[in-house]
Order: structure tokens, then sequence, then C-alpha cells
């Protein structure tokens, strides 16, 4: 047996603490100083974290390997179990030309281009958040801004500051999963929360959209279609994460955003040639005019379809308790850990849900999908193992990152240091969603940065009194305005629209929208810790 321990260097808590951040610091002077590799700076993190419990915490070197283990194992399911498959869904439609078809539906919504980047980086983009995620959403809706005739620059700070209010519940949930994961609260209950923070962001991106569009005429003759926007999707997404499933919240939010802008009749009113010459300064691209037949255009909607039905499905009572019964758990071999509070913890025991997770849902629609769009069963098999292919680097950075998170949570590492943190008092409510935001910017994920400091936040809530959940989710909400400024995501925008080597004029563009929402969100949930606003929390 393993017994946490909170001050094991010295018997100093600060001297501890400042032991235990070293695998932290490390992970982020790598990512953010040096520029290495995400997988290489994980797995050089991991290392230091398995020397910190062996060496200072004097864990036994079997236990610590054994967490190790647990982390990585769970990286690779449920978390890029999801992630795989709902990549899979995406690459079919390309393969099929499927996507092409859906692109040029949004293109005919609207010839206003301050409508067609709500339509496509907005809603699309939350679309494909809600199913991709890790910088899918950026890449892809760039290249449509740019075929619509967007400036490249343009298209590319758009859709970095429209993949904001969805990055939470993105990849079929997996940032609140993991952060339930690693902190040990249930997941109704981090995304009750989380879904009762990112709706409030939701509310004003939108209207930034069409301000970065068209400045203060975008804001003065559409402010009605993206307020509507706005408001839909913010709706949609509080009542699906709080009453309905965490993994359907993006996909509910944005047919709700996409709806109330066929809805609003502000949206289809024509542009202007002066509002279309002065914001369409590139090359529209001739694609666009082809003409697709209702049928091909009905199947390039069915795949999202298909997902929305059957997580919906799975979310009937009896559907879900039919499910649940599969759900198997293991006592995880060579791991027997107790708390410095002499209770076991958690992570001792296993849990496998082989067919309620949502990674084998979006399986189940990947192969319906194959089925409506005609994809030969061979011609799946090789495209789910060619996402396999370009996911590896991502899929050892996730499983290197859990495994680092893993050995600090049960080493006490992140104990330590949440009780040192918690000395920050009242003050913690507006620095967490500071932390959460770093991470993000550092690692270029909502999912690595709730797996490195969730552990954190719950214990520094603990001791200081305040909601163990409230600082869980806002680790999440903070960082998801981390995510516009990451390397990682400026990268993949540049590459997108031909900009390589352009990042710095990117970020200079997006990071006061960056750190003004992050001050909206560090504001929203100090009041969410006082009386003004705890009437909100669940």
């Amino acid at each position: 047996m393993y017994v946490q321990q909170l001050e094991p260097v010295a018997d100093s808590l600060g001297l501890s603490a400042l032991v235990a951040a070293l695998p932290l610091v490390i992970v982020l002077i790598l990512l953010g100083g040096v520029r290495l590799k995400a997988h290489l700076a994980g797995l050089i993190g991991l290392l230091a974290a398995v020397l910190v419990a062996w060496l200072a915490y004097r864990m036994p070197l079997g236990q610590t390997l054994s967490s190790a283990a647990q982390g990585a194992v769970f990286g690779l399911f449920p978390i890029l179990w999801i992630v795989v498959n709902a990549l899979w869904v995406y690459r079919m439609t390309v393969r099929t030309h499927h996507f092409d078809i859906l692109r040029r539906s949004f293109g005919r919504l609207s010839d206003d281009p301050r409508i067609q980047a709500l339509v496509v980086a907005f809603c699309f983009g939350a679309l494909l958040e809600a199913l991709a995620g890790f910088g899918a959403p950026v890449a892809i809706c760039s290249v449509m801004l740019v075929a619509l005739g967007f400036d490249p620059v343009r298209a590319a700070v758009v859709s970095l500051v429209a993949n904001t209010a969805p990055v939470a519940f993105g990849a079929m949930g997996t940032p609140v999963v993991t952060l339930a994961q690693v902190t040990g609260l249930p997941l109704d209950t981090v995304a009750s929360v989380v879904g009762r923070q990112t709706p409030l962001l939701a509310l004003v991106v939108p209207l930034v959209l069409v301000g970065l569009v068209d400045g203060r005429r975008g804001l003065r003759e559409t402010w009605i279609p993206a307020l509507a926007c706005g408001v839909a999707f913010a709706i949609a997404q509080f009542a699906v994460s709080n009453y309905v499933s965490a993994q359907l919240a993006d996909i509910a939010a944005a047919l709700a955003g996409a709806g109330a802008l066929v809805a609003v009749p502000h949206a289809r009113v024509p542009a202007t040639e002066s509002v279309r010459a002065s914001v369409l300064t590139g090359a529209r691209s001739e694609e666009l005019d082809e003409e697709d037949p209702p049928r091909e255009v009905l199947r390039a909607y069915a795949p999202y379809a298909l997902i929305v039905v059957i997580f919906s499905v799975a979310q009937i009572p009896a559907v879900k308790d039919w499910l649940a019964r599969a759900t198997r758990l293991y006592d995880w071999p060579f791991l027997n850990v107790v708390g410095a509070d002499g209770k076991p913890v958690g992570a001792n025991v296993f849990t496998w849900p082989i067919v309620s997770t949502g990674g084998t849902l979006v399986l189940l629609a990947g192969v319906c999908t194959a089925v409506v769009l005609g994809v030969h069963a061979r011609v799946a098999v090789e495209e789910w193992i060619a996402t396999v292919r370009e996911l590896r680097f991502a899929i050892l950075t996730v499983t290197s990152v859990l495994a680092l998170a893993y050995v600090m949570n049960l080493s006490g590492q992140a104990a330590t240091i949440g009780h040192f943190v918690a000395a920050a008092g009242a003050g913690l409510a507006f620095l967490s969603p500071v932390l959460g935001w770093f991470g993000v910017a550092v690692s270029g994920s909502d999912t690595s940065a709730n797996a490195l400091f969730g552990g954190l936040q719950v214990t520094a809530a603990r001791e200081s009194g305040l909601s163990p959940a409230l600082l869980a989710a806002a680790n999440s909400s903070g960082g998801v305005l981390g995510k516009m400024i990451s390397p990682q995501n400026l990268t993949i925008a540049c590459a997108a629209v031909g900009l390589a080597g352009r990042e710095g004029d990117l970020l200079r563009k997006v990071l006061p929208w960056s750190l003004g929402l992050l001050l909206v969100m560090c504001l929203i949930v100090v009041g969410q810790s006082s009386p003004v606003l705890g009437w909100m929390l669940p």
C-alpha cells in the first residue's frame, strides 16, 4: 500500500510544491520556450513525473509505472477512441466528395460574407469541433472561407476566434470527460457547470465575428442575426449539456445556431456590392457555382444526422441502462493507493464502458455513414487506418499527457500543489480560468490542460472552501480562450490558407480578443463563487 504525502520534501509544503511542479514546468518550458514537439515534451514530462514520484514522494516504482499505464490506457480508451472514430466519419465524407457538397450548400445560404462567416466559422466550425476537434475546425473553416472569397488573413482570424465556445464539449465531450475522470467528479456535474459558463461566451462571439469581418458597419447591419445565432447556440448548449448529454451539446448548439440564422429574415437580405467589395478581397472559387442534386445534399448532411439520432437514442432511460450494464470494473494491477486522508483513491479500480462510451456510438454512426454514402467496406477500413496514421503524434501526445497526469494525481504531487495554491484564497476563483487558459495556450488542447490542472484545481478548491466543480469547470471554460493563441492552432491556420511563417501576424490580431474574453470568463467565475452569480450553479 502506498499512502500519499503532502509534504515529502523536508516536511515543507512550499518546497514539496516546488518539486511537485517540476514535471509541469518542464512540459511548459519545452512547449512554449524550446518549441519542442508536443509528443516529445509530453514524454519528457512523464519521465520527470515518474522520477519525482519515485524519488521525492517515495512511491514504489511498480505503482508509479502502473499509474502511468492506467493514464495511457485511459488516453486510448475512451478519449482517443472518440477522436479517431469522429475524424473517420469526416474522412469518409471527404473521400466521397460529400463534404464539398456540404460546403457548397453553406455557400448558397446567403451571399452576405458576414452571414457566411457565422454559418461556416461559428456554426459549422462548432459542428466540426463537436465531431473531431484537435485543430480540424480551424483548418477546414479557414479553407472554406478563402473559397468564398475571404482574404486569407481575415479567414484565419475569423476561424481562430470562432473556435472558442464549442471547445469544452469538443470531440464528443472529450475535454469534460477527461476532466471528470482526473478529478473524480461526476461527469454530469462537471458538464452542467461548464454548460453554465461557455454559453455566455457564445452570446458574444458571433458579434465579435461580424465585427472582425466588416467592422462597425458589420455590427450595425447584422447584429440581429448575429445575436439570434449566439442566443440559439447558447440556449441549446446549456440545455443539452445540463439535461441531455455532454457529447451532444455542441452538435445541438451548432444546429440551433444555424437554424436561427436561416429563420431570421435579416440574414437573408442580399449584401450590397460595397460590402462584398470591401470584405471579399480574395478570389471566389468557381466550384461553388456547381449545382448538386437534392438527394446528394441530403446524403451530405446524413452523417451528422446519424450521430444526433444515435446519441439521442442512447439517452433513452431503458437504452441507457442496457448500455450501462455492459460497463466493466477492474481492480487495476499493481496499484494500491491511499490518499492523505486514509481513504483508498478511486483510480485503484478501472472503469471500462465498453459499449456506452461515445467512441463506440460514433463508430456505429460511422458504419451507418459508410452505408448511406456508399463507401465500400474495404475503403472504410482503409480510411479508419489512415485516420489512426494521421493522428499518430496526437495519440502519443494524449497518452503521454494522461500518463503524466495520473502519476501526478496518484503520487500526491497534484494534491501538494493544490494545497499550496489554495493560499490564494478568494483570489483563486479569478485565477482558476487563467490556469486553464495558460495550459491550452501552451498545449493547444483543452483535454490536455484539463488532464494537467484538473486535479490541482479541485484540491485547491477544497482547501480554500470554494466549489470543486466550479473551479474544475473554470479550468476548461478558461482554457477554450487559449485555443486561438496556441502555437498549434496558429500553425494549422497559417498552413491551411497559405500563410506559412506568419503565425506572429495572426497572434497579434487574436491576442487582444483572447485576453478580453478571458477577463470576462474570470469575472463570471468570480461572480459564480459569490452570491452575485452563485444562483447560476446547479
